[in-house]
């Protein structure tokens, strides 16, 4: 039986991503062009200035990718591409670079959504130790509950089978990694604010300062404006951003109260929904406190990705687009972005 190759684009956001993955398993090549350092003067991701990136980047990128895989673009299958959820301008620098490769080479196209690819990392077969190892029980085991938590996503999503899926509840304002990116900012860490606020929370330890938590009884929904609100009074209180151990103290506390949240909800919708598995995706699941307590609270095994695969990357929209492909699910000229698609 001939192995099945796809060549998939990524851009939604700051990350320009190409990535050859064969039968949706295994990864021929991945490669990732990030903006941070573009970014970091303005504490988060300027949108204009992330299409103009993506157009300096796509061509080399999708030809380094091609270069790694060692193949030619008459050994690949089709062409797959993120056309949402992300910004408008990054999204179309993908789908017109996927297009304009499709036309040249006569492939067949794929339309992938970015939250489903991020849930589909975990099929991704890596030499890692905190890799999944494929067998026929992961693939009937359903249903899984997926928790996409990322800069720009918090999302609860009970996968019913491939292809499948339930939403639960999702952040009411900011989604978690936004909430990491903004308090950094407060705090006066460098951008992106996640891994700076892991890396002073691991030097605090337990204080009076006190981070509120928004349960929102009687669903799955969630809210981290209560405890930004608070850290930026506390900041105010100061006049300017703290250092030190009162800066580590800090960021152990925002960062304690955001994984209470996640962690409890988490583990209450795996238990009322019967799943058998919980599938952490995104960015934020790469935060190591929040995979601690996630596996400690959690009544059914806790999976992540390895961290190249948490954050946004095209190996995982190959992934994704590998189970579309082999349902005849491909998309027509008339392909376009969706800045707002929803999953389930």
């Amino acid at each position: 039986m001939s192995s099945t190759r796809i060549l998939a684009i990524e851009t939604s956001c700051d990350e320009t991503a190409a990535a050859v993955v064969e039968d949706g398993r295994h990864v021929l090549s991945n490669v990732v062009a990030s903006q941070v350092e573009l970014h970091s003067r303005y504490g988060g991701v300027f949108p204009e200035m992330a299409s103009r990136a993506h157009l300096e980047a796509i061509v080399p990128v999708v030809n380094q990718a091609m270069r790694q895989s060692h193949l030619g673009f008459g050994n690949v299958d089709a062409v797959a591409v993120t056309h949402g959820p992300g910004l408008a301008g990054s999204l179309l620098v993908g789908v017109n670079a996927a297009k304009g490769i499709a036309l040249g080479h006569g492939l067949p196209r794929g339309a992938v959504n970015h939250l489903e690819a991020h849930i589909y990392a975990h099929w991704i077969q890596v030499d890692s130790t905190d890799a999944i190892r494929l067998d026929g029980a992961w693939e009937t085991g359903f249903p899984y509950l997926a928790f996409i938590i990322s800069g720009g996503h918090t999302q609860l999503i009970l996968m019913r089978a491939h292809g499948r899926y339930e939403f639960l509840g999702g952040t009411l304002d900011d989604a978690a990694g936004e909430a990491f990116d903004k308090v950094g900012r407060l705090l006066g860490l460098p951008y992106p604010g996640g891994p700076a606020i892991e890396e002073a929370a691991s030097r605090g330890k337990p204080s009076g300062f006190s981070f509120p938590r928004a349960w929102l009884k009687g669903g799955y929904d969630f809210s981290f404006s209560g405890p930004k609100t608070a850290m930026f009074r506390l900041v105010q209180q100061y006049g300017e951003p703290p250092k030190g151990q009162l800066q580590a103290d800090l960021a152990w506390g925002f960062q304690t109260a955001v994984v209470d949240v996640l962690s409890a909800k988490a583990a209450r919708a795996a238990e009322e929904f019967g799943a058998t598995a919980l599938l952490l995706c995104g960015g934020v699941s790469a935060n190591q406190e929040l995979r601690r307590v996630m596996t400690e609270r959690s009544p059914v095994p806790v999976h992540f990705p390895p961290l190249f695969l948490c954050t946004d990357n095209a190996a995982m929209v190959g992934a994704c687009a590998y189970r579309h492909f082999n349902a005849g699910q491909l998309a027509g000229w008339d392909l376009d972005v969706i800045p707002g698609l929803r999953l389930a």
